[in-house]
């Protein structure tokens, strides 16, 4: 299957199953997830943070995603994976279209982008160029440093037709499925009903999307200096981590 079936095969499964999505960073892990049976594994800029000891994603650059994604995808053959195009890579349509060109070289079969009615010629650039784009909306990552913070959207009628106009438009501009990343519950599932494509959320409540995505570092509990409210730890990686180390040392200090 190509990449362009992999990412028709996420679209189609609106309405009919969820679609799961983890990020990944390594080739083990990318492995583990596809052979877990995940749908769509995301080389996220989240790993700028839990990876790389920055304090947001505004510091990950192509380079990194370029190792990362290369690394990843080494590891995967059945899941559609997505590579993150970083801040300050995709300014204009030329720009987008060449760095989305470096993700594949790389591995991706697909890159996301962050953004709506202002990126639907960067998207319709990278789609020409024969690359599934994934859309981003709601809360935006790479904006926190312009927002002075993460906050939550959808909190008012404003703000959910908003969302939804920048959705419709990227969905009219050809991705194949969109991120609502912090959108409050009840805006995600209106947002969710108004597109034809689905929507993947993360940290809008149970039920309110057509998938979700989760850092596979919240869910396996390997970062555990910052735990989202909304995550569900599913495993203690760190607490083992830590304790085979120490019972490493302490067998190699008797």
């Amino acid at each position: 299957m190509n990449s362009i079936e992999k990412a028709e095969r996420i679209r189609r499964m609106k309405g009919v199953e969820p679609v799961s999505c983890l990020t990944g960073y390594d080739f083990a892990t990318g492995k583990l997830l596809d052979e877990a049976g995940v749908d769509l594994v995301l080389v996220g800029d989240s790993l700028g943070m839990v990876v790389l000891g920055f304090p947001d994603t505004t510091h990950v650059t192509m380079d990194h995603m370029l190792h990362h994604t290369a690394a990843v995808a080494r590891g995967v053959e059945r899941a559609l994976v997505v590579g993150d195009l970083p801040i300050h890579s995709y300014g204009s349509p030329a720009e987008a279209l060449a760095n989305a060109r470096l993700l594949v070289a790389a591995g991706a079969d697909a890159v996301k982008l962050e953004g709506g009615l202002k990126q639907v010629d960067k998207i319709g650039a990278i789609i020409d160029g024969g690359i599934p784009v994934f859309g981003h909306m709601g809360m935006l990552p790479q904006r926190v440093l312009e927002e002075g913070g993460y906050k939550k959207k959808g909190k008012s009628d404003d703000e959910v037709e908003a969302i939804i106009e920048g959705c419709l438009a990227l969905e009219a501009a050809g991705c194949f499925a969109v991120v609502l990343e912090s959108v409050v519950g009840a805006a995600a599932a209106r947002v969710t009903a108004a597109l034809d494509i689905p929507t993947i959320g993360i940290g809008c409540g149970v039920g309110n999307c057509d998938g979700e995505i989760a850092v596979i570092s919240d869910v396996v509990g390997a970062y555990p200096w910052f735990v989202p409210p909304f995550a569900v730890v599913r495993a203690d990686v760190a607490g083992e981590t830590k304790r085979a180390a120490e019972e490493y040392i302490s067998a190699l200090k008797v």
